[in-house]
């Protein structure tokens, strides 16, 4: 398993997702946005509206998905 904290994948809190694989940590993540975008959570509306900016142009998108899954396979498994 793998840890990544919702700041990492682009969010606005500390909170850790733990996986084995970067596709199961970005559904936990987007879960996570969605309790969050629920809730109100001002961090995390904001977090969204970038995410948002970088969704309007398809390869700054793909790049930045493609280095957040790098950084997950260049992570140590947690002990």
């Amino acid at each position: 398993m793998k840890t990544m904290t919702c700041n990492q994948l682009g969010g606005a809190c500390d909170k850790e997702f733990k996986a084995n694989t970067f596709e199961e940590i970005e559904e936990m993540s987007k879960r996570h946005g969605m309790e969050m975008f629920q809730k109100g959570d001002e961090a995390h509306l904001n977090a969204m509206k970038k995410m948002r900016q970088l969704m309007t142009t398809p390869d700054v998108l793909k790049e930045w998905f493609d280095s957040k899954r790098r950084e997950f396979e260049a992570l140590s498994e947690d002990e």
